[in-house]
């Protein structure tokens, strides 16, 4: 099924697939190859070769894509990463599963989840197997449409996902064997009005506090970030506090430092990264000041940032400038300091992620169809990792332990 298309967006917004127009046209995409012939959902790919230093561990590595774009995927790939050098060997592409463009885990490693971002939204379970096969589960629609995130409740229990072209937020109840049920609540952000020229609400992400009490959504249409409380027996979600963001800057992605007292939140419209207290008995999020992104002058759509394991250093995706910013975290996580910014080696990278040990930063770069790693030193510096690995569509990227 191909989605609904979406309305031309306002001056100043992007639209959710890319800007500039012409986003999958092109010979140099044609010409990128799949990650593998579609297959069933199969095993995970075999270890690659050795490195020249002996061996090392390799982990499975998820990709998100577009299977309705023109040239994009087939489905959800699969691949394994050298943990040492950070090598991607191709596997086998998961079918069966429509516009996966976000993909989350479960808190067991035993399912993954995946949006349907289309017209009619919805959200997809997929079992991985003690042996390392993959089943699809099956899918439940959003009620909402475009849904462009989603995560699990530390519970295991729950499933969020943000509704990202209706403005919404929906929860659904998950099994024992990760399945997923009937949606159990979704709320639409019908307040405040959507700020300059966003024509509406566009929830872009929706996650849990790290210390599990509250469920936090960003809306880049209204420039507020809603907290909520989650009922964990009946799955319904109640508003507990709500932060307004400056007019027009267009809050995206945020990530909380592992101590849970801050989160750095990226605004893709005025080029920001804003750190925000946050207050764990409330729920209630403080936004600080917009600081540079280090990208200069212009808007370079800053998409995602994540946080390493120590919380000593913060990464951010800027998809007009096609590079990383790199923050050391001072202050217990309550300060960011520019530190510099580095090519990403792809074009249009939209969404980042750490391995779980945070020795590596993966990169999904859309619009050239490829992911690119980097290795992080002691000192948070970023070194490239071999070429770019050719992945259709790049839109995410998902090391699992």
């Amino acid at each position: 099924m191909n989605p609904v298309p979406r309305p031309r967006p306002a001056p100043g917004l992007p639209g959710r697939r890319g800007l500039l127009g012409g986003l999958l046209a092109g010979a140099a995409l044609a010409a990128v190859p799949a990650l593998a012939a579609p297959a069933r959902a199969g095993a995970r790919p075999a270890p690659g070769p050795a490195s020249p230093a002996g061996p090392r561990a390799t982990r499975p590595l998820l990709l998100g894509t577009y299977t309705s774009e023109g040239g994009g995927g087939t489905g959800i790939g699969t691949a394994a990463y050298d943990t040492g050098t950070g090598a991607i060997t191709p596997g086998p592409v998961i079918t069966g599963v429509e516009n996966p463009s976000y993909l989350a885990p479960h808190p067991s490693g035993a399912t993954v989840y995946a949006v349907a971002e289309q017209g009619a939204g919805a959200v997809t379970a997929v079992a991985i197997g003690p042996d390392g096969t993959y089943e699809v589960l099956g899918s439940r629609p959003t009620g909402g449409s475009g849904p462009t995130h989603l995560s699990v409740h530390p519970s295991g229990r729950w499933l969020l996902s943000a509704n990202y072209t209706s403005g919404s937020v929906a929860v659904h109840p998950i099994a024992e064997d990760g399945s997923l049920g009937e949606r159990t609540d979704l709320v639409t952000h019908s307040s405040p009005p959507p700020g300059p020229g966003q024509g509406g609400p566009h929830a872009h992400q929706i996650v849990t506090s790290p210390d599990g009490g509250h469920v936090l959504a960003v809306d880049l249409g209204t420039d507020t970030v809603y907290t909520y409380r989650l009922d964990t027996s009946a799955g319904t979600l109640t508003e507990a506090s709500r932060a307004a963001l400056t007019p027009g800057s267009g809050p995206r992605h945020l990530a909380f430092h592992p101590g849970g007292r801050f989160a750095y939140l990226a605004c893709e419209l005025d080029n920001t990264m804003v750190v925000c207290a946050y207050d764990p008995a409330t729920g209630a999020l403080t936004p600080g000041p917009g600081q540079s992104t280090g990208t200069g002058s212009g808007v370079s759509y800053p998409a995602q940032p994540v946080v390493t394991g120590d919380g000593a250093y913060v990464y951010l995706a800027n998809r007009g400038h096609n590079s990383l910013t790199r923050y050391a975290v001072e202050g217990g996580g309550a300060v960011l300091r520019l530190l510099d910014t580095v090519p990403v080696g792809g074009d249009w990278p939209r969404q980042l992620a750490l391995s779980p040990d945070s020795s590596l930063l993966f990169a999904a770069n859309q619009r050239s169809s490829t992911v690119t790693v980097f290795g992080v030193g002691p000192d948070g510096s970023l070194t490239g990792a071999g070429t770019p690995f050719p992945a259709p569509v790049a839109v995410c990227v998902l090391p699992l332990p």
